[in-house]
C-alpha cells in the first residue's frame, strides 16, 4: 500500500515526494481536480453555519439548493430526489425502488434484468444484479432474482427484443438495472445507445421500471451531463454519486420520475420508501456537490471536456493500428483499449503493468487486458501526453 500524503489537481504526491498523474480521478471522482479552491471555498464557508443535522424531519438550503441545481441538469422526466450516502447504496435505492413499486401497487413481481457482466456495487441488491461473479461469489446463494441480458449490439439487438417480448408475457418482472452506454468494472465495455433505446421503450410498454446507474458515468464524463442524455427513453430511475461530489466527500442521490413516487405516496405508512443514514444529505456534501455543478456548467469545465475529448481521439489514432493493440473505444472523456495480450484480470502481469505507470510518475488501473483513462476535466496537454507516453511505452513491453 502506497502511502499518498498530498493531492492537488492532478497530481497526488507519495510520501517520498513522488508525484503520479491521476489518470483514473480516483475512481471517477475528482473531476475538477484534486482539492478544488473554489469546492473548498464554499464547503468552507459552509463549515461556519452548519456541519451535520439529521435529514429526518428536517431540512437545509445546502440541501434544496442542491436539488433545484440537480432538477436543472438530469432528465426532465426526473421529478423527485431521494439522498444517501454512496455509489452501491445509490443502486441499492433504485433497486428497492422497483421492487417496491409493484409491491405497493399489488403486483407479484420479484424479478430484475440486468446486463450480463455488470457491476452495480458491494450491497446486497446491488451485487445480486452485479455480473461479475469474481467479487460476489460467497454470497450468491443469498441474492434476489435476476436474469441477464447481453448488452445491445446491432447484431444481437433482433435476437435481444424477442427474447424479452417472450419473456415479458410472464409479467413477474419488476425492473431493468443498467449502466448506460459504459459499463466501467467490465473493462469499460461500450454499448449502442440506439439499441438500448429500443430495449427501453420495450420494457416501459410493460411497466417494468428502468433504473440507470450513473454512477460512473455521470457529470460530464460521456461528454454530456448524464449518458442518459444520449437516450431518447428516459430510465424512470437514475443512481448519482462518485463526481457527484467532485471526490470531496461521500454522497449519493436517487431520483426518479413522478410516477414511481406516486408508488409511495399513501397515508399507509408501510408504503413510503424506508431507507435512511446517519450521513442522509450532510450539508457539507451538499456543498460540495452544488459547487461541482456550477464547474460543471461553466464555459471553462465544458471547453476542457472537449479539449479531452479531442486529445483522446488524436491518440486513438495514433495507436489504434498499433500490433500490441486489439481493440480501442472512447466515449466522451473515457478512453480505453484491449491490450493484444492474454493476462488476468488481477494476475502478475497486470500488476506488472500498473507498476510500471507508477514509475513513469502515472496512476492508472489496468483491468486485466484493458488499459482505460478517466482523468480529471482540468489536465493539461503535458499530463495528457505524460500518460500517452506512458502507454505506448507499454506497448513495447508486453
Amino acid at each position: 500500500m502506497l502511502a499518498i500524503t498530498k493531492a492537488k489537481a492532478c497530481t497526488l504526491t507519495d510520501e517520498a515526494g513522488k508525484t503520479y498523474i491521476d489518470g483514473i480521478a480516483s475512481w471517477y471522482t475528482c473531476v475538477y481536480g484534486h482539492c478544488n479552491d473554489y469546492i473548498i471555498e464554499k464547503v468552507y464557508a459552509q463549515m461556519q453555519q452548519l456541519d451535520q443535522v439529521v435529514f429526518s424531519g428536517f431540512t437545509h438550503e445546502p440541501a434544496v439548493q442542491l436539488s433545484e441545481a440537480l432538477i436543472q441538469i438530469l432528465p426532465s422526466n426526473q421529478e423527485k430526489l431521494f439522498f444517501s450516502d454512496n455509489g452501491s447504496t445509490a443502486t441499492e435505492i433504485g433497486i428497492k425502488m422497483a421492487l417496491q413499486y409493484h409491491f405497493n401497487k399489488g403486483t407479484d413481481r420479484k424479478v430484475l434484468v440486468a446486463f450480463e457482466d455488470a457491476f452495480h456495487g458491494d450491497t446486497f441488491g446491488a451485487m445480486s444484479v452485479s455480473g461479475l461473479s469474481v467479487y460476489n461469489g460467497p454470497f450468491e446463494d443469498y441474492f434476489i432474482e435476476v436474469e441477464r441480458i447481453a448488452t445491445p449490439t446491432k447484431d444481437n439487438i433482433t435476437t435481444i427484443l424477442e427474447h424479452l417480448e417472450k419473456r415479458l408475457q410472464q409479467n413477474d418482472i419488476a425492473g431493468f438495472i443498467f449502466e448506460p452506454l459504459i459499463q466501467g468494472a467490465a473493462a469499460m465495455q461500450m454499448h449502442d445507445a440506439g439499441g438500448l433505446d429500443q430495449i427501453l421503450a420495450l420494457l416501459k410498454q410493460h411497466d417494468v421500471i428502468t433504473v440507470a446507474d450513473e454512477v460512473m458515468t455521470g457529470f460530464g464524463k460521456t461528454g454530456k451531463y448524464f449518458a442518459s442524455d444520449y437516450l431518447n427513453e428516459k430510465p424512470d430511475v437514475m443512481c448519482m454519486s462518485k463526481a457527484l461530489t467532485a471526490g470531496l466527500l461521500p454522497m449519493a442521490v436517487t431520483s426518479c420520475t413522478q410516477k414511481v413516487y406516486d408508488a409511495f405516496y399513501s397515508n399507509e405508512i408501510s408504503k413510503g420508501l424506508f431507507h435512511g443514514h446517519t450521513y442522509t444529505a450532510n450539508p457539507l456534501a451538499c456543498t460540495a456537490a452544488l459547487a461541482g455543478i456550477e464547474l460543471l456548467q461553466s464555459f471553462e469545465i465544458q471547453a476542457s471536456i472537449q479539449r479531452v475529448i479531442a486529445s483522446h481521439q488524436k491518440f486513438n489514432d495514433e495507436i489504434k493500428d498499433h500490433p500490441k493493440v486489439l481493440t480501442t473505444r472512447q466515449t466522451g472523456t473515457i478512453f480505453a483499449l484491449d491490450l493484444n495480450v492474454k493476462m488476468e484480470r488481477y494476475g502478475n502481469l497486470r500488476d506488472k503493468l500498473m507498476q510500471h505507470f507508477m514509475d513513469q510518475g502515472v496512476f492508472l488501473r489496468p483491468l486485466g487486458n484493458t488499459i482505460y483513462i478517466s482523468a480529471p476535466y482540468v489536465i493539461s496537454e503535458a499530463e495528457l501526453q505524460q500518460i500517452y507516453d506512458a502507454i505506448k511505452s507499454v506497448l513495447d513491453l508486453v
